[in-house]
């Protein structure tokens, strides 16, 4: 897995930077009602999201949260005064205050269903009665566009994605959310070419392929042998779920 402390100062030059953090913006907002007043946006990152969310609307307080004290700090220096270094499963919020919580390419990276149901729960928790979670939902196949990368990574070891819509679905209404919408946005710049497909491998992006196992040293092979090595593919499509509270 990234360490998403030396992932921190090239985090968004390698992700798109702003033209989909512009994007995810968007689409989060396409799913925020109009008269929310409060927001937090959990897993904040480098707060390039959170800062558009925040410049968005005037008269809508936005906070974030992270774990990762290189990544808070990031997103301290866009937002002052206005993140919060904590775990997501814990958060350091009342109960029923806020009007929308939002977790952009946050519950992919949580480990065992205990974590999703505990992150998914602590979003509901803080939110009042009518309020509402915005979370991505499917992110690793998002980045299967039916490129010829993809059809070399297909055969690597699987494992059950932990933010798989159905998933996230059940957790959520187990937490008393109730489904209300769907979103999609194009995740500008983040179409892999074979090269940075090889260089992902290599630092540990594929949690399934550990950097230095025999079996990842022959992906990266069978990588290194497609044409074209930076040449972009065509750009993942990300999803968005929208849940109300009862």
């Amino acid at each position: 897995m990234l360490d998403y402390s030396q992932e921190a100062e090239r985090y968004d030059a390698l992700r798109g930077g702003e033209p989909r953090a512009a994007a995810a913006a968007e689409a989060v907002l396409s799913l925020v009602p109009e008269q929310t007043r409060s927001l937090l946006d959990v897993g904040c990152g480098t707060g390039i999201v959170t800062r558009r969310l925040a410049q968005a609307r005037a008269g809508m307080r936005v906070a974030g949260v992270d774990l990762n004290v290189a990544m808070a700090g990031r997103a301290a220096a866009r937002l002052p005064e206005a993140v919060v270094l904590a775990d997501c499963r814990q958060l350091p919020f009342p109960d029923g205050q806020l009007d929308a919580v939002t977790s952009v390419w946050l519950l992919h990276l949580a480990g065992p269903d205990e974590d999703v149901r505990a992150i998914i729960g602590e979003c509901a928790r803080v939110l009042r009665p009518g309020g509402v979670y915005v979370t991505t939902v499917d992110k690793g196949a998002s980045h299967n566009v039916g490129s010829d990368i993809d059809a070399v990574l297909a055969s690597r070891p699987w494992r059950a994605p932990p933010d798989a819509a159905a998933v996230v679905e059940a957790h959520a209404v187990g937490h008393g959310l109730v489904p209300v919408g769907e979103a999609r946005f194009r995740g500008h710049g983040q179409g892999r070419s074979p090269r940075r497909t090889v260089a992902d491998l290599r630092r540990g992006w594929f949690m399934t392929l550990p950097p230095g196992d025999p079996l990842a040293d022959g992906f990266a092979a069978r990588l290194e042998a497609l044409p074209d090595q930076d040449r972009p593919r065509p750009d993942p499509v990300f999803t968005l779920r929208a849940f109300r509270k009862a």
